[in-house]
Order: C-alpha cells, then sequence, then structure tokens
C-alpha cells in the first residue's frame, strides 16, 4: 500500500478558522458521533480543503485505536494541522457549547427537578441526520472501498456488529485480516517469499494509550465526594472507555450509583439522556453529573477529567498516523481499520433510521434533506438541521 499524495499540499486552518468552524459544530452537531463525524468531513474536506478524504479516513480509523471519545478526538486532530494551539482550538471550541448547554439545562433540572422538553426539536431533526451521515458514508465508501477484499472485510464487520461483537474485536480483527490480503496479494509479485519489514513501529506507537493503567482510584466501599475524586475518577473514565453511551452508562453506574452512592438511577439515566439528545460530544454527561454533585465547579472539575485524556492521545498518537502509510503492513492494517469503522458507522446509522422514520412527517424530512444533500452540494448542513429543528416544534404544536 502506498502513501497518500496529495497534487498540492493543502492549506493550513488559522486558528479564527479552527475557532469558526467547530464553535458551530459543537452548538448545531446533534445525533451522536456518526452525525458530528460527516458533518466534520463536510467542513473539512468538502467545503475547506484542509485534507484530502483519504487523509480524513485515516485519523478516522486512528481514533477507533484510542480511548475516549471518537469525534472529540476528530476535531483535536483536525486542529493539530495548525500546531499544539490548533490542538487546543479546535477540541476546546467543540466541547465549550455543548457544556454551556448541558450546564444551563442542569441548572434547570436542580432548580425544577426535572429536565426542559427538547423532544419536539429532536423529532425533527433525527430523520436529517439520519441523510447528513447516509451521505457522508457514501462518499467514505466511494475513497476506500478499493478492493473486494476490502468490500468483504466491511461486510463482515457490519454482520459481525449486528450480532454485538466487540468493536474492539471487529476492528482488531479486519485490521488483521487486511494484513493477511496484502500479503496472500503480494506472495507472487514478491517471488514466492515475503519481503522482511521493519516492525511498524507507528502502529506499535499508536496503539500504546491502550496500555496506559487507569488512574487509580480509592477504595471500594462508600467514598465521601470531593472535587479531587470527582476528577480523578472521570479521567479515570476517558482514559479507558471504548464504545457508546451504554458503554458510558455501565462505566458510571457501577461506581456513581452502586459503589459510591453518589447518584440515584434516575439522575444517571437523565443525566445519559441529556448527554444523547445535547449537540457535541455525547461525554458532556460528566458535565450534567459534575453540576448535580457540585454545582459549577463539579461541572467544570468532571468536563476537564474526562476530555483531558483526549487530548493526551491525539497529541502523542498524532504525528504518527501519516508513518503508517510507509509501512505496507501497516497501511493494509489502516486500511481494514477504516472500513470497519465504517460499517460501524452504517449499522448506528440504520438503527438510527429505524428508530426515527417511523411516520409520514420524519420520513418526507428525510427524503428533503437527502434531495437537497445531493442537488445542492454546497449547502451547509448545518442549516438543515436548524431547519429541521423548527419544523419539528412547529409540527408538534399544531399536532
Amino acid at each position: 500500500m502506498e502513501p497518500h499524495a496529495d497534487a498540492a499540499p493543502p492549506p493550513k486552518p488559522r486558528l479564527r478558522e479552527l475557532a469558526l468552524v467547530f464553535l458551530r459544530l459543537g452548538a448545531t452537531a446533534f445525533g451522536g458521533p456518526a452525525a458530528h463525524i460527516a458533518m466534520m468531513e463536510e467542513e473539512v474536506v468538502r467545503r475547506r480543503g484542509w485534507m484530502s478524504r483519504a487523509q480524513f479516513l485515516d485519523l478516522l480509523a486512528a481514533t477507533n485505536l484510542i480511548p475516549g471519545p471518537n469525534s472529540t478526538e476528530m476535531a483535536i486532530h483536525v486542529g493539530l494541522l495548525a500546531g499544539w494551539r490548533g490542538l487546543l482550538v479546535s477540541g476546546g471550541c467543540f466541547i465549550v457549547p455543548a457544556v454551556v448547554l448541558v450546564t444551563i439545562i442542569a441548572w434547570a433540572y436542580e432548580r425544577f427537578g426535572s429536565l426542559p422538553a427538547i423532544g419536539a426539536f429532536l423529532y425533527g431533526v433525527k430523520p436529517v441526520i439520519v441523510a447528513i451521515v447516509a451521505h457522508a458514508l457514501i462518499g467514505f465508501a466511494q475513497t476506500s472501498l478499493k478492493s473486494v477484499h476490502l468490500v468483504l472485510i466491511a461486510l463482515a464487520a457490519g454482520t459481525l456488529v449486528c450480532f454485538r461483537f466487540g468493536e474492539l474485536v471487529i476492528l482488531a480483527g479486519a485490521g488483521l485480516t487486511a494484513v493477511l490480503f496484502h500479503h496472500i496479494r503480494n506472495w507472487h509479485t514478491r517471488n514466492g517469499h515475503i519481503r522482511n519489514e521493519r516492525p511498524p513501529s507507528a502502529a506499535l506507537s499508536l496503539a500504546a494509550p491502550l496500555l496506559i493503567p487507569a488512574v487509580p482510584l480509592a477504595a471500594t466501599s462508600a467514598t465521601p465526594f470531593g472535587l479531587l475524586p470527582l476528577f480523578l475518577f472521570f479521567a479515570k473514565v476517558g482514559s479507558v472507555l471504548f464504545g457508546s453511551g451504554y458503554v458510558l452508562l455501565a462505566f458510571l453506574r457501577a461506581d456513581l450509583v452502586e459503589r459510591w452512592g453518589w447518584l440515584t438511577e434516575q439522575q444517571l439515566l437523565d443525566a445519559i439522556f441529556v448527554g444523547q439528545v445535547t449537540p457535541g460530544p455525547v461525554f458532556t454527561t460528566a458535565t450534567f453529573i459534575g453540576y448535580v454533585l457540585g454545582g459549577v465547579p463539579g461541572a467544570a472539575t468532571a468536563t476537564v477529567g474526562i476530555f483531558l485524556p483526549a487530548f493526551v492521545f491525539v497529541a502523542l498518537s498524532g504525528p504518527l498516523v501519516p508513518r503508517l502509510r510507509h509501512s505496507p503492513t501497516a497501511g493494509a492494517f489502516l486500511d481494514g481499520l477504516i472500513v470497519a469503522s465504517l460499517a460501524l458507522m452504517a449499522v448506528v446509522t440504520w438503527n438510527l433510521g429505524q428508530a426515527s422514520l417511523g411516520d409520514g412527517f420524519t420520513r418526507t424530512v428525510v427524503v428533503l434533506a437527502a434531495l437537497a444533500l445531493v442537488l445542492f452540494r454546497r449547502l451547509n448542513s448545518v442549516w438543515l438541521v436548524l431547519a429541521a429543528g423548527v419544523a419539528g416544534l412547529l409540527w408538534t404544536a399544531a399536532a
């Protein structure tokens, strides 16, 4: 596998541009990581040309090798194009709008004892998210499904997801299978002898964060609440968590509800709900929990704790991603990761579609959104999301 090469160096983003793009995405990117990544691809690749789609997919595969919130890590990777200051700007701007919104919701929750009604807005937004992600997946597939064996790997990965195999197992298996196919294909061209290569040290280094131990926490019995234990707990979660919001629920319930008794079951479920339905990273669930437990200082402490590992992991692994393409073996492994990652996104999109396309209104919205994406290619998907949310509010009010 040859390294990706561009005809001309892409423009380097300025800090102000990064801030504006990711503030807007952080305030309007509903629908979870798959939708966030689709909207980032539109802004970063198609609208601004800061990187090629192939480079974007390489970074997407890399985020699946490290723990933490994938879409936030993608934002940080993009910012790394402008150096360490860009890393901080893009990641921070993507997180801040959601943190502010979740803090306001947590304040209302504490003041009035229930969550604000936001279901009507989401009623219109969800079908548009399905169209946006499906549109992005088509473009991703055109770039990444370069051979029959990669198509087969993607189909196998999607099938295994449906049978609830672990995401890390699927990603690792896809990468190793792609490496196997690579060597089989090149066996004859190497006169029956596979050339010795240097070990793909970049690939091994990229996975190094997996070996970082969890931040130690005190004790097994009930622990008095404090800002330091809160920070350490969420730093541990951000350092080791792979998977969806449901995996996050299991992590939080084990300690915050069962072991320490800091939250009730209902408070935890409300926190997960808020993280899922607000724009931006799902990990802002931590912001809600921190506010419920310790007000604004608790919200800030929990937020920094859960997101800090993502900045560290991307800073360590980001410079290594381009080097993967210089090793045929590591490049093949990355190709397998890419198509498996797209399979995971496709299954999430299918499930979201089944859950949100239940009546004539939402089906009509998704068809119109899909047509707009196809016919007006430079239309910013943010406007589609906002228009669909307003339509949902009006439809619900009139019903």
